[in-house]
């Protein structure tokens, strides 16, 4: 296999591949006092040109396929007041002529900023809900109305963490390895399970002895795991593999950086995006790439990663958050 079936059709959002790049200084710097720090790259999802990118362009370009290809005409999607992927389905839907709703956790914004500002100017509707266990309903409450109204509605769960949705990073592995040789770590921000389990999946059917290590930004460690056990299962199918083709991957999920919660910076986290910025002219974002960051800098100066030849630090993007 050498990426996807060429029966899932994928709507071209951006420009790939996204650059690798060499995080020298940084290296550099964590390998004060004789350290062993490994080569460390970083694969620039950050940089993606679609909607100030993120992984999930990677993803929207397959659910959005799904969507036109059953002719939906809104998208309707759920997150937090300063969700990236609902930026990203708000921004598809524009970019396709469609509609789009929101239901986000939280207060309307007196003033909107960063991704709340940006679902407006995209044209979203949002709708606002008091907690995270009530999005769903209001999901379907949404869509439910919009086919009264004569419309074809198309929900996506949140962060698009779907096997369609994992499968845009199943691709993403595969370009990589054209771009350099399979790394010995890939660590990166894990929140709906989704992009770790397209990570693992592509690895595995890659031939790869990858190890790909999710950061959680707020679930704990076995909620996470079991939720990206869940996608691969649901890839096997959606691949045309066996059953059980991904059962004996690993899946390692660290939920020891998640601080006070979902979106609360830690100190580990504020010298992430201060030392990225100044030592990489890199930006992380204080949700989700920081807390991944911190668990890099804070496994090389424990001397975790001193065994290794390569550490890749997939940027999943998310710097709009810097602005909120």
């Amino acid at each position: 296999m050498h990426g996807l079936p060429a029966s899932l059709p994928i709507v071209p959002l951006a420009t790939f591949p996204t650059a690798v790049e060499e995080l020298l200084n940084l290296r550099e710097l964590l390998s004060k006092g004789g350290k062993a720090i490994p080569r460390l790259l970083t694969k620039r999802d950050d940089t993606i040109g679609f909607a100030f990118g993120g992984n999930k362009v990677r993803k929207m370009q397959l659910v959005a396929a799904d969507a036109l290809k059953r002719g939906a005409d809104t998208l309707i999607t759920s997150g937090g007041v300063q969700s990236n992927h609902a930026r990203v389905t708000a921004a598809a839907a524009a970019k396709l002529g469609m509609r789009s709703v929101i239901v986000v956790n939280g207060e309307a914004p007196k003033r909107p900023t960063a991704n709340a500002l940006l679902h407006r100017l995209l044209g979203a509707e949002v709708r606002y809900v008091a907690e995270r266990s009530l999005r769903a309903p209001e999901m379907d409450a949404a869509a439910e109305q919009l086919r009264l109204e004569g419309r074809r509605p198309y929900v996506i769960p949140i962060g698009a963490s779907t096997p369609l949705g994992a499968a845009g990073f199943v691709q993403a592995v595969f370009e990589l390895l054209q771009q350099i040789e399979a790394p010995d770590v890939i660590v990166h921000s894990t929140s709906s399970g989704g992009t770790q389990a397209g990570l693992i999946a592509g690895c595995t059917l890659a031939g790869v002895r990858t190890r790909v290590i999710g950061v959680s930004a707020d679930e704990p460690a076995v909620t996470l795991a079991r939720d990206v056990r869940a996608i691969l299962n649901g890839l096997e199918a959606l691949l045309g593999l066996e059953a059980g083709a991904f059962a004996s991957c690993e899946v390692v999920v660290d939920d020891s950086f998640v601080g006070g919660g979902y979106g609360v910076p830690t100190d580990g986290s504020t010298e992430a995006i201060d030392t990225l910025a100044l030592c990489e002219a890199m930006f992380l974002d204080p949700t989700y790439t920081s807390k991944a960051m911190a668990a890099l800098i804070a496994g090389c100066r424990r001397g975790e990663f001193s065994g290794i030849g390569t550490l890749l630090f997939w940027h999943t993007g998310g710097q709009v958050g810097l602005f909120a």
